[in-house]
């Protein structure tokens, strides 16, 4: 049984430079998927996710405005961002790398995320929960975000270059115990 990202202890964050000297963050607000977690063969193990790429949350409502229009995102026509891991590697010490094929904007790349997995613990209800963290860094340009504006100063308002990070809780019911 596949373990579900519990979105209400879980983080989809992202960061990217603005006007090439300070750092934006935002959130992605609605997202889901499952995670197989195989410990003894990491190989087996997978992850699938989707965000609503209108979700989107920068603390600025007209930056999301412009970052959900056909200029970045175009959320009308590409309304989700999805995720399916193609491969698994273990690297030691709860350290592994899940490669896969990410999905925004009409375009699929593959991407490596690094990911340090936290292990298991059972909380005060009685369900089973993990821990994950992962990080990738993208460029736009690959899926398609092209729009950019130059400074005087010579550089653009935006880096190509944007990192994705993720803070992830799952969770599995509970096996009923036999009496």
């Amino acid at each position: 049984m596949a373990w579900q990202i519990d979105s209400t202890h879980s983080q989809v964050t992202f960061s990217v430079k603005h006007m090439m000297v300070s750092t934006v963050k935002g959130t992605f607000n609605v997202f889901s998927g499952e995670v197989e977690i195989d410990e003894q063969h990491p190989e087996n193990s997978w992850v699938v996710a989707e965000v609503d790429a209108a979700s989107i949350n920068t603390r600025d409502a007209r930056r999301d405005g412009h970052l959900r229009s056909p200029d970045f995102f175009d959320v009308e026509q590409y309304p989700k961002i999805t995720f399916k891991s193609t491969k698994v590697e273990a690297l030691g010490d709860n350290e592994y790398r899940v490669t896969g094929n990410l999905s925004m904007h009409g375009v699929t790349k593959e991407v490596t995320f690094n990911v340090e997995y936290s292990g298991q613990v059972r909380d005060a209800y009685g369900m089973q929960r993990v821990g994950l963290d992962a990080k990738a860094t993208i460029s736009r340009k690959d899926f398609g975000l092209n729009w950019n504006t130059l400074l005087e100063s010579g550089g653009v308002a935006v880096s190509d270059k944007v990192t994705i990070e993720l803070d992830l809780a799952a969770v599995k019911q509970a096996v009923a115990q036999a009496v």
